[in-house]
C-alpha cells in the first residue's frame, strides 16, 4: 500500500500547476477586456456621432505600424521558446528583441497619446476620449506589466537558467506576452478602424 501511495505522489500532473494558474489568470484578463470592449461597443452604439465632431481622428497609419511591431514581438517571443526547447543558443537574442519591440510599441503609444492630448482629446473632452484612454490605457498597462516580467525572464536567461528540460517560467511569460499581443489587434480594429 505504501509503495502505491509513493508512486501516486511521484506522478506528474497532466497540466503543470503554473500553466493552469496562468490559464485561469488569462481567463480573468479576457473577461476584463471583454467587459471593457462590451462597454465601448454599447456606448458607441448609443451615440450618433462617433467620434464626436471637433475631436481629433486617431492615427490609423502610425497605429497600424505599431500593431505590426507588437505582432512581430509575439513572433520573437515564440522563437525564444523554440530556441530553448531545441537547446539553441539564441534565447537571449530573441528575448532581447521581444523586449525591444515591446518598448518601441509603448514608446509609439506614448507619442500618440501626447499628440492626441495636444489636439484636445482627453478623458474629460468627451465620452469618446474617456473610452479611448480607458481601453488603450488598460492594454498599455498590461504590456508594461508583461515587459517587466519579460525583463526578469531575460535576466535569468542571460544567467543561463533555462534549459530544454527546465524553462517553465519562460513558457508562462510567453503565454502572458502572447495574450497582450493578441488583444491589441481586436482593440485596433474596434477603436481605430470603425
Amino acid at each position: 500500500m505504501a509503495s502505491q501511495g509513493s508512486a501516486a505522489l511521484g506522478r506528474q500532473p497532466i497540466v503543470p500547476s503554473g500553466v493552469l494558474g496562468m490559464v485561469l489568470f488569462l481567463a480573468t484578463e479576457a473577461m476584463f477586456f471583454g467587459g471593457l470592449i462590451s462597454a465601448f461597443v454599447v456606448l458607441r452604439a448609443a451615440t450618433l456621432d462617433w467620434p464626436p465632431l471637433g475631436q481629433p481622428r486617431l492615427p490609423i497609419g502610425l497605429t497600424g505600424i505599431n500593431t505590426a511591431i507588437l505582432l512581430l514581438s509575439g513572433y520573437a517571443m515564440h522563437r525564444a521558446v523554440v530556441c530553448v526547447r531545441k537547446g539553441e543558443a539564441h534565447l537571449v537574442a530573441w528575448l532581447s528583441g521581444t523586449a525591444l519591440l515591446g518598448c518601441v510599441f509603448l514608446g509609439i503609444q506614448g507619442y500618440e497619446w501626447l499628440e492626441l492630448i495636444g489636439f484636445g482629446l482627453t478623458t474629460r473632452s468627451s465620452l469618446y476620449g474617456a473610452t479611448f484612454y480607458t481601453l488603450v490605457g488598460a492594454h498599455g498597462l498590461h504590456v508594461l506589466a508583461a515587459l517587466v516580467v519579460l525583463l526578469v525572464v531575460l535576466a535569468r536567461g542571460i544567467q543561463g537558467r533555462y534549459t530544454a528540460a527546465a524553462h517553465g517560467e519562460l513558457e508562462l511569460c510567453r503565454m502572458y506576452w502572447l495574450f497582450v499581443v493578441a488583444v491589441w489587434p481586436v482593440l485596433y480594429v474596434l477603436v481605430y478602424l470603425r
